[in-house]
């Protein structure tokens, strides 16, 4: 199999979909991987390693998604790359389309075989393509929120764990998933006072058993959750329904009654955002302000770290990478059923039924499409 690489284009987005070890693994066992050039730079890759690697090194994007068989990214295309799309190409990233109906559209139009990252399901239904960047975004999050409760930054100038004598912030984290978790960890460890609010009583009592009751935990509810956050310095969103939009947990009308100079970070703004007050920002201009509260809702928080995060994406996508190329994308989709989760798009139409509920589309299943394939 052609396997291609291009750079990212998304602001400020510095991962890399191949690191050149991958790049060695796949090169190894017969494949060809073009990389565009630089494509691995910010994440401290260089062409010089791919070449070292067997990868063949591309001076433009347009050449790497002409000739492979199948790309491989890290974030969804950008609409300059939708030109490049064609009628028999695979794609293989993080692609959120439930807030996406454009790159949808693109997707579906090309006939382009989409497989995401993100709704790839195991057998004990976890997302593990999705748990590495979750567990990096919910431990930046408190680090991004804990700059941003700073003065200069428009918060409200508190030092996370405070000192002796002066009590420490108020964290309260929506949602006790792998993001929610990693950022309590990391809340509870600089000395802050954390509460998590979650709907999964038995996912509670396991966050009671993991923190030894020095984590607070709140079923939620629309009256726990006005309580904690208008009482928080800093709100996390770590909300997310595998596929769907993320339903709005914090309404505008709590947003304006928080503490001036509160902050939120809105893990889940890739799915649309958990808080009714989000939008998207970008690494350039990540924040914005509304009735004097900080919000944070980078799309793409883990390209702040990009050698560490392309390292723990590329170990989880690696092996998926691998059977795709060996098997044939149709022949991998036919036999493993977590990559056929993870189909989106194909022969031109939907195949996941919670982006087309998102998107109030028609969609029909994979098995239809492998049908069709072997026909």
């Amino acid at each position: 199999m052609i396997l291609g690489v291009p750079k990212e284009l998304k602001n400020h987005e510095t991962r890399v979909g191949i690191t050149p070890a991958g790049a060695k693994s796949l090169t190894e066992k017969g494949h060809t991987v073009l990389i565009e050039s630089g494509a691995g730079a910010l994440s401290a890759f260089s062409d010089g390693e791919y070449q070292h690697a067997g990868a063949e090194v591309i001076g433009d994007a347009g050449t790497v998604w002409s000739r492979a068989e199948m790309v491989v990214k890290v974030k969804e295309p950008t609409p300059p790359e939708f030109g490049y799309f064609h009628k028999g190409l695979a794609l293989f990233a993080y692609l959120h389309l439930a807030p996406l109906a454009d790159l949808t559209d693109a997707l579906v139009d090309c006939g382009v075989l989409s497989i995401a990252y993100e709704t790839i399901t195991d057998e004990a239904g976890h997302l593990p393509l999705l748990i590495p960047m979750s567990e990096v975004a919910g431990r930046m999050a408190v680090q991004v929120g804990a700059s941003c409760l700073q003065s200069g930054y428009g918060g409200r100038g508190i030092l996370l764990g405070g000192v002796p004598g002066v009590p420490p912030a108020s964290v309260c984290i929506l949602g006790g998933g792998v993001v929610g978790t990693n950022a309590a960890r990391i809340a509870h460890g600089m000395g802050a006072q954390v509460t998590i609010i979650d709907v999964n009583l038995n996912r509670l009592r396991e966050l009671d058993d993991l923190f030894c009751g020095q984590v607070h935990t709140l079923a939620s509810n629309s009256y726990n959750v006005r309580r904690a956050t208008r009482a928080a310095d800093l709100v996390i969103g770590a909300v997310l329904i595998p596929g769907l939009s993320a339903p709005k947990i914090l309404s505008r009308a709590t947003v304006e009654k928080m503490k001036p100079g509160a902050v939120v970070v809105d893990v889940a703004i890739d799915q649309g955002g958990c808080i009714e007050t989000a939008r998207p920002t970008t690494h350039s201009d990540p924040t914005y302000s509304v009735n004097g509260v900080v919000h944070y809702c980078v799309s793409n928080m883990p390209a702040a770290v990009p050698n560490t995060s392309t390292l723990a994406l590329t170990n989880a996508t690696l092996p998926y990478i691998v059977k795709l190329a060996q098997q044939g994308t149709w022949g991998a989709i036919a036999s493993d059923r977590r990559i056929r989760s993870g189909v989106n798009t194909c022969h031109g139409k939907l195949t996941c039924e919670a982006i087309a509920i998102s998107q109030n589309r028609t969609w029909r299943t994979v098995e239809e499409s492998l049908a069709i394939a072997a026909s």
